[in-house]
C-alpha cells in the first residue's frame, strides 16, 4: 500500500499522523483534486454543468459486519462499495470519497493499512479518489463512515418518478449476498456444496460490486423512469419506489432472477432461495422502472455495453396496497420485508 515506503509491521500501534501519511502515500493523484489529503479540507473541481451527488453510509461492527469473518480489507472494500452503489442508482459517476474510521486501541497499524488497501482497490476500479476523512480510537468495535461525492451529467434517476404501467426490472441475479451471509454466520461449509458456489456467495456478501457502469449507461439510454439500488432487499426497496412515486407494484415471483450460488447454498442448508432474493438484501444490484416500450431495447443495450442482464419482474400499478408478489397463477404470495434498522438484528451492510 505504501508505494515503496516502509509498510506497517503487524504489531505496530497506529498514530493519527502516521495513518494520514500512509493514506496520502497510497492514494494516487486524481483529476479534479486541487488539494487532497493533509489539509483542513479537500479542494475539488467538479465538471462544468454537472450536478453534484452526495451520499454517506455508516457501518458498525456486529451490525453491518463481523470481524470474525470480514478481514480489514473486506471492510474497506464494502464500506466504499455501498456508497458507490448509491451513486450508481442515480446514474452518476462517483469521483471523490471521504473515509472516517474509528477502531479499538488494540488494533494494529497493519490492520488499518489493510482496510485502506481494500477501499483503494475498489476506488481504483471506478476512478474514485480518496481525498480525506478522519481517524479515531473507538471505545468498542470498528466504526466506519464513508461519504462519496459524484456527478450526474444526465438528469439524476430518482425513486419518485415511476408511473403506473412501467416495467419493473432488476440487473444481475439476486440472493447471493444473503446466501453468503448464511454461510459466513454458519462458519462450516455444508456437505455437498461446491467450493465455487461457496466462494461466489461469500464474495457477494463481503465484496459487493456496485453497478456503476450499468447505472451510467441506463441514465444515458433514455426510457428509464426511476431507479434505486437493492441494499435492503427487493421487497423493501421496491416499496420505497412505490411509496415515493405514490403508486403500487406487482411482482411475479417466477420471474425474479435467483443467483445460481444462492440456489446451491439454499439446497445445502435447507433454505428458500427465493426468500433470499426478495428479502435478503445487500445484492447491490439496480432496481429500475422503465417505459414498457423501452424494456427490450434497454435489456439488449445493457447486455451489449456491460455484459449485465436486465430482467423484467413485474410492473408498477396505480396507488393501492403497495407491493404485491404473485405466483405463476396470479395468486398473492406473502413475502417478508427486507432489512430494517432498529428492527432487524443481524450483521449485514
Amino acid at each position: 500500500m505504501s508505494d515503496g515506503h516502509e509498510r506497517a509491521a503487524d504489531g505496530d500501534r497506529p498514530t493519527e499522523r502516521r495513518l494520514i501519511e500512509l493514506i496520502r502515500r497510497a492514494a494516487p493523484a486524481a483529476p479534479g483534486v486541487r488539494v487532497g489529503i493533509g489539509d483542513d479540507c479537500a479542494v475539488l473541481e467538479p465538471s462544468p454543468g454537472g450536478a453534484l451527488l452526495a451520499t454517506t453510509d455508516l457501518l458498525l461492527e456486529d451490525v453491518h459486519f463481523r470481524r470474525r469473518y470480514a478481514s480489514p480489507d473486506d471492510i474497506g472494500w464494502k464500506a466504499l462499495a455501498v456508497n458507490l452503489s448509491d451513486v450508481a442508482a442515480m446514474g452518476g459517476r462517483p469521483r471523490w470519497a471521504l473515509v472516517a474510521l474509528a477502531v479499538p486501541e488494540t488494533v494494529v497499524a497493519a490492520d488499518v493499512e489493510a482496510f485502506f488497501a481494500g477501499a483503494l482497490a475498489l476506488a481504483a476500479e471506478h476512478g474514485v479518489a480518496i481525498v480525506g476523512g478522519d481517524t479515531s480510537a473507538s471505545p468498542g468495535g470498528w466504526i466506519v463512515n464513508v461519504t462519496v461525492l459524484g456527478e450526474a451529467v444526465h438528469a439524476p434517476l430518482l425513486r419518485s418518478t415511476a408511473r403506473p404501467g412501467d416495467v419493473v426490472a432488476v440487473t444481475g441475479a439476486l440472493g447471493r449476498a444473503a446466501a453468503g451471509l448464511a454461510l459466513l454466520e454458519r462458519g462450516e461449509a455444508p456437505a455437498g456444496l461446491t467450493a465455487a458456489a461457496r466462494a461466489d456467495a461469500a464474495a457477494a456478501h463481503l465484496r459487493p460490486r456496485p453497478r456503476v457502469a450499468e447505472g451510467r449507461w441506463l441514465a444515458a439510454a433514455g426510457g428509464v423512469t426511476a431507479m434505486i439500488d437493492l441494499s435492503d432487499g427487493l421487497a423493501t426497496d421496491l416499496a420505497h419506489v412505490a411509496e415515493e412515486s405514490r403508486g403500487g407494484a406487482r411482482v411475479e415471483l417466477t420471474r425474479v432472477p435467483v443467483g445460481a450460488s444462492a440456489r446451491a447454498v439454499a439446497a445445502a442448508l435447507g433454505r428458500d432461495p427465493v426468500a433470499w432474493a426478495t428479502s435478503g438484501g445487500e445484492d447491490y444490484e439496480l432496481l429500475l422502472t422503465c417505459e414498457p416500450g423501452a424494456f427490450a431495447r434497454l435489456a439488449a443495450g445493457l447486455a451489449a455495453a456491460t455484459g449485465t442482464l436486465l430482467t423484467a419482474v413485474g410492473e408498477m400499478t396505480p396507488a393501492g396496497p403497495g407491493v404485491r408478489f404473485v405466483d405463476a397463477a396470479g395468486r398473492a404470495v406473502p413475502v417478508g420485508p427486507g432489512f430494517e434498522h432498529f428492527v432487524t438484528e443481524r450483521a449485514r451492510g
